[in-house]
């Protein structure tokens, strides 16, 4: 039986059109799927979209929708997005309306609530839409939120329920220390330890259903729906059916001493839910905390934060767009810029001037001029390669993903850089015998770069292992240049 991996990411809100930082999760959180799935592992991949809250409610007034049919519409667009960028057929996707989720979130309030976690009463706190989040004074500049400058801190007084965050604190630390790798990379999970040396605050975990219609209803009390963190972070294992289905235990569950592997993609601004806020909810419901969380940087432009009024927003369909009349394989364009001229865990600066350049660069200059080069001097001279079919694919250390493509895309200049010095297109003509030699020599070399890139770029990966092993041309360039 292969051993299990889980990996999920992060379940965006659908206020919003999809736009090139959930394409950059999305993509990274499928490279580390296929290569798990490389290795022999049975990997369960979830992604989907989180449909409750004030955003979701205030978008669908604006457009003067029924909330119901706003977040079909918009999560049918996510939809959309996951062929366009490649991701494996077989992702699983769950949304936060759907009858299961909802069954779950209200199963793990009832087991924090049995379990001493959650009580209620009435407070003052200052809280933050854009971020779904309540803030202290010292999270805010000139009274603002960092992230959300451009909204108004909203002043809530009410009686809600509060989850016993406090209580999570000694329980969190003992994870913390004994999972050393839990948050990846390090400078992130120091900033989390930070916040838990600084002393948890118990929270709000519900609003009243006459001021926010749009939830999960509250076990037990009509007049109340769950706050949408509580909500949208059981999807994590909502989506293995939990707590009915066994798909929980074998995917998250710890079985025997066999180690499980759930693994988290998320941004930044996600950290503190993520690495903090969940896994106390799953430790006060009494459920396994995750293994690893992957923390991501932001995709900036010009040094700036997307934004519309700025003008620099990239849309990653169009990018799909912009390339689909110069290659067959547009997503993995797509893909080869949000995993090479991104850092894994920095931010990135990215602007369609840089992402033409790195096409030309690295894509119609690189991989897909060497294919022909070194296809066009192995059909002519009839050379083929040794098959390497079986072998390990490159690994990716500590989930830096970008490192481990730049040292693939290295591999293709050092190919390129040993036609060029060593010619063994002249050489065959005057001996034949050491020029095939050096031609079979540069095929299993681009055998070697395409299976490494499976993972990356599938598509080309798949066409490139196929002119191989026909011993083929491409029919056309897999990459052709920018007029």
């Amino acid at each position: 039986m292969n051993k299990p991996f889980y990996i999920t990411t992060t379940l965006p809100y659908v206020n919003a059109e999809p736009h090139i930082g959930h394409a950059m999760e999305f993509v990274r959180a499928d490279v580390i799927a296929r290569y798990k799935k490389s290795l022999g592992y049975d990997v369960f991949f979830n992604t989907g979209t989180d449909e409750h809250g004030i955003k979701i409610l205030e978008g669908a007034e604006k457009e003067g929708m029924n909330v119901q049919e706003y977040v079909d519409r918009n999560a049918a667009r996510f939809k959309e997005l996951y062929p366009k960028l490649g991701i494996t057929d077989d992702i699983h996707f769950i949304r936060t309306t759907d009858d299961k989720h909802i069954k779950a979130a209200q199963e793990i309030w009832k087991r924090c609530f049995d379990n001493g976690y959650i009580y209620k009463k009435e407070y003052e706190a200052k809280y933050c839409v854009g971020c779904e989040l309540y803030k202290t004074d010292s999270e805010l500049v000139n009274g603002k939120c960092e992230v959300h400058p451009n909204r108004d801190i909203e002043i809530i007084k009410e009686e809600n329920y509060f989850f016993a965050f406090s209580k999570t604190e000694s329980k969190l630390r003992e994870l913390y220390e004994k999972n050393p790798t839990l948050v990846v990379p390090d400078f992130r999970f120091n900033e989390i330890k930070a916040f838990l040396d600084r002393g948890l605050e118990d929270f709000s975990i519900s609003r009243l259903k006459s001021k926010m219609s749009w939830g999960v209803p509250v076990p037990g009390d009509d007049e109340h729906v769950m706050y949408v963190w509580f909500d949208a972070l059981t999807s994590y294992i909502s989506t293995l059916g939990w707590p009915e289905i066994d798909g929980f235990e074998k995917y998250w569950e710890q079985i025997g001493a066999e180690k499980r592997e759930v693994t988290q993609y998320c941004g930044k601004d996600n950290l503190r839910q993520q690495s903090a806020i969940w896994q106390g909810m799953l430790l006060a419901a009494g459920l396994p905390p995750t293994t690893n969380i992957i923390i991501d940087g932001f995709i900036i432009s010009h040094g700036q934060k997307m934004s519309k009024s700025i003008g620099n927003v990239i849309n990653p369909f169009d990018i799909i767009e912009m390339f689909k009349e110069l290659t067959d394989y547009p997503e993995d364009v797509l893909r080869f810029i949000l995993l090479h001229e991104v850092p894994s865990f920095e931010d990135g600066d990215l602007t369609v001037e840089a992402i033409k350049i790195a096409y030309t660069a690295y894509l119609a200059n690189g991989i897909g001029n060497l294919t022909s080069r070194i296809m066009k001097m192995a059909t002519v001279n009839q050379v083929r390669g040794k098959s390497l079919k079986g072998r390990v694919i490159r690994e990716i250390k500590n989930f830096d993903i970008n490192a481990s493509l730049k040292e693939i895309i290295h591999e293709v200049s050092l190919i390129d850089e040993y036609i060029a010095t060593n010619e063994p297109f002249k050489v065959v003509k005057i001996d034949a015998e050491k020029g095939k030699e050096m031609i079979e020599h540069c095929l299993n070399s681009l055998e070697s770069v395409a299976e490494d890139l499976s993972v990356y770029l599938p598509r080309t990966s798949t066409k490139i292992l196929e002119c191989i092993r026909s011993n083929a041309m491409p029919e056309k360039s897999l990459f052709n240049r920018l007029p």
